[in-house]
């Protein structure tokens, strides 16, 4: 199945200012004729491009909160990112009380699913003590996935063999849906309230399930400032939450990992850093690690490009609601042969993003290729060719993505040898002309 990302580029907003191409960690951005491009193949949602462009110029896009109105009956399914973005709240039914008040008909909560996996992974530790392959990598964050699945293939086999929490949630939750109302599968919308653009990715293309189990996806921001009236005008407030501080501390960095009690966790969060720990990984540099939890945005899913708020105000609202909670309110259990929805049905795969040719010589011929046209750039990685990289620009060329001619260093040696020696420095962006003695009064 093909994917359909959610990150996308407006093109009347886009300068080509070429400050996206920086921070992609996959270098899946280019900018060609002042416009930046995605390579879709490339991309793993990760939302950096989001928060750095300065023009608005890239943004993930979600479902329209319209599309409630194609089902009978609607299931919201709120991450639990969703409820520190309200200041002063001290009580999750207040929010999920407001979400049956938009349109929703039931709510359940992804922190409840979280817990199942949570006691899941417990049980299989006691059962089978320490797995074979560690350490292992949590599957809740797609971006990571995916990233390990294009950049790390020789790790796939530590991630841990769970769906996403708000994968569990929509199976469960239909299942209840079917059962409450008597309706068909198609008459019932179930849909995830997300904090981040992966997330809205997974629901339409799942990583580790052969059919999305989810309708769609809402993004935080579209559901909060929905929210903000119905929350303040609540003369009533049911209960409706049965999910305890385990499942709510699934929403920062380091809430997997607390679950687990186990000293050899690991919790990372930012894509930097977790590039960094999954090339120490790979190197065999971290060998009593039993689980590591990584998480692409920073503070965790707190941290998310599709909140409102500071992850780290949200991070210490988190805590404030955790507070007055038990570990779990649900006693709903998953036990036999039930338990097996909570595994993914499909192996995850390599992703060749970054396969130069499917024939092995003709792929060996064009790396000689990209080497030899390195060697003779300058390496200053100036992003003005539109790449992100020299290395990343030899590629292109040999692609056929990009010229020579795009490198203003090669146009700056051919106008040299045109106009003599020097002559050609002042076509040269000033930080790359060569330094001029400094004339003093």
């Amino acid at each position: 199945m093909s994917m359909r990302h959610s990150v996308v580029l407006d093109d009347r907003r886009c300068r080509g200012c070429t400050s996206c191409i920086k921070c992609c960690p996959t270098e899946a951005i280019r900018v060609r004729g002042r416009k930046a491009t995605i390579l879709p193949d490339r991309c793993i949602d990760c939302g950096n491009c989001i928060r750095v462009c300065p023009h608005k110029a890239i943004k993930s896009v979600g479902d329209a909160l319209e599309r409630l109105k194609e089902f009978s009956y609607c299931v919201a399914l709120p991450e639990p990112a969703l409820y520190t973005q309200f200041q002063h709240l001290d009580d999750v039914d207040i929010v999920l009380n407001g979400l049956l008040k938009i349109g929703f008909h039931k709510v359940w909560e992804v922190a409840r699913a979280a817990e199942l996996i949570s006691a899941f992974e417990h049980e299989c530790v006691l059962r089978r003590g320490r797995p074979a392959v560690t350490p292992q990598i949590s599957s809740s964050c797609p971006t990571v996935m995916r990233l390990i699945r294009m950049r790390f293939p020789k790790l796939i086999d530590h991630v841990a063999c769970t769906i996403l929490p708000m994968e569990l949630a929509a199976i469960l939750a239909r299942r209840e849906a079917e059962a409450e109302t008597g309706l068909a599968p198609e008459q019932i919308g179930v849909f995830a309230i997300v904090p981040c653009s992966s997330k809205v990715t997974a629901a339409r293309v799942s990583q580790g399930l052969r059919e999305p189990v989810l309708d769609g996806a809402f993004a935080v921001r579209d559901v909060y400032l929905r929210l903000l009236t119905p929350m303040r005008e609540l003369e009533r407030v049911e209960p409706h939450s049965t999910a305890g501080a385990l499942g709510l501390s699934w929403a920062a960095c380091g809430g997997e990992s607390a679950a687990r009690a186990s000293e050899g966790c690991v919790a990372v969060d930012g894509i930097e850093n977790v590039i960094r720990m999954l090339e120490e990984i790979e190197d065999g540099r971290l060998p009593e690690a039993d689980f590591l939890e990584l998480s692409a945005c920073t503070q965790g899913c707190v941290g998310g490009c599709f909140n409102v708020e500071n992850p780290y105000a949200a991070k210490m609202r988190l805590r404030g609601l955790m507070k007055g909670l038990p570990e779990t309110r649900s006693s709903f259990t998953l036990q036999g042969p039930a338990q097996e929805i909570v595994r993914r049905d499909k192996q995850l795969q390599y992703l060749p993003a970054f396969l130069l040719d499917e024939d092995r010589e003709a792929a060996m011929a064009k790396q000689l290729r990209i080497q030899a046209l390195e060697s003779h750039l300058p390496g200053l990685h100036c992003g003005s060719c539109g790449a992100p990289s020299c290395h990343a620009f030899a590629e292109d060329v040999v692609l056929g993505r990009a010229s020579e001619d795009d490198c203003i260093f090669k146009v700056r040696a051919r106008m040299r040898d045109m106009a003599g020696e020097g002559g050609a420095d002042e076509y040269l962006p000033a930080p790359f002309r060569r330094q001029q003695p400094l004339h003093h009064d």
